[in-house]
């Protein structure tokens, strides 16, 4: 009964959106250095092949030229720079407490307003964790003129969307080493849905991060956009063109599975939240990456709530959620 009523919500909540748009189909390796002349398809198999061989090289960041603050808001130019000038400039709402070098980058969903999860580092503050909520590429004060939605960030251009979360992982490497510098040495990633994919790669890559929480879990990328009921329109601007192995493969660098064995020896710690009826991240993706990283020895916490993908942002389940990553962090972060 729970779960019907569940999905009963869930369905109704994704039906509420309604202004989705499915943009056509695109190779879009203009937007990863490919020439008119390449063959799209082994181009991005071999883009991705090589990127995951050497990720480190793929995800290296370097520090901002500069940075502004101006009351609450961070400012500061993004390492890569895509074919739109709003993008480029990274915008961030720091929250800060007096907390002995604590702090927490918290990135939003898909799709997120300027708003969005502002609560959650409100939240954060309440137990004396600092926290800067990053907006992710295409979102918000960085969305393109002529937008509604931040359709480019995960879209049927391949490309497009590969360079989009590499961009999101640069911008927060850039950012925690902006918070090493003004003199947080315990830092700490918390993502949400698309942000949870984009946190965890960063958590892999970026040395200063003990640990983090992951709202919403999978392990492939494509899958996800494949199967999910909020990516839905994604994939059917995709459907006619690749195959569910093929978008798995050319999605796979912005993908938390391929750089489990990076946590392997690390200490980094992590936090894993899931619904149990998510018809978004559907559970075998989910159940997929955190056996992965139960299989390698990489420790990690689980909550899995009765919930769905939606819900988990309501009452109770925020809540619940909540109470358990501050709870995490505040012991990850002592």
């Amino acid at each position: 009964m729970l779960e019907g009523w569940i999905h009963a919500r869930e369905y109704a909540r994704w039906s509420a959106e309604n202004r989705r748009l499915t943009h056509p189909f695109a190779w879009g390796i203009e937007h990863l250095g490919g020439k008119a002349e390449d063959e799209p398809r082994a181009f991005l198999s071999r883009y991705a092949e090589q990127a995951l061989a050497n990720s480190d090289g793929f995800f290296a960041v370097t520090p901002a030229e500069w940075y502004q603050l101006d009351g609450d808001v961070l400012t500061f130019p993004s390492t890569l720079q895509s074919a739109f000038p709003e993008n480029n400039i990274v915008f961030a709402r720091v929250f800060r407490v007096r907390s002995q070098g604590r702090a927490v980058i918290v990135l939003p969903q898909w799709n997120a307003d300027w708003e969005s999860h502002v609560n959650v580092c409100r939240f954060l503050n309440r137990f004396r964790l600092s926290a800067v909520r990053l907006s992710l590429p295409y979102h918000d004060r960085r969305m393109p003129a002529g937008l509604e939605h931040a359709d480019y960030m995960v879209s049927p251009n391949i490309g497009l969307t590969l360079q989009a979360s590499r961009q999101a992982v640069l911008d927060a490497r850039r950012l925690a080493h902006l918070l090493g510098q003004q003199g947080y040495r315990k830092l700490a990633i918390l993502g949400t849905s698309l942000g949870s994919s984009v946190a965890f790669v960063t958590l892999a890559h970026e040395p200063a991060l003990r640990a983090g929480v992951f709202l919403h879990v999978a392990s492939y990328f494509g899958d996800v956009v494949r199967t999910g009921l909020t990516t839905a329109h994604v994939w059917e601007g995709l459907k006619d063109q690749v195959s569910a192995e093929e978008i798995r493969h050319f999605w796979a660098p912005i993908s938390p599975y391929p750089y489990v064995d990076k946590l392997v020896g690390s200490g980094k710690q992590c936090l894993l939240v899931s619904g149990r009826y998510d018809s978004c991240f559907l559970p075998e993706f989910s159940r997929e990456f955190w056996t992965a990283l139960g299989q390698r020895g990489v420790p990690y916490e689980l909550a899995l709530l009765p919930c769905g993908h939606y819900t988990l942002g309501r009452f109770p389940f925020n809540y619940w959620a909540g109470l358990r990553f501050v709870r995490f962090l505040r012991r990850v972060l002592a």
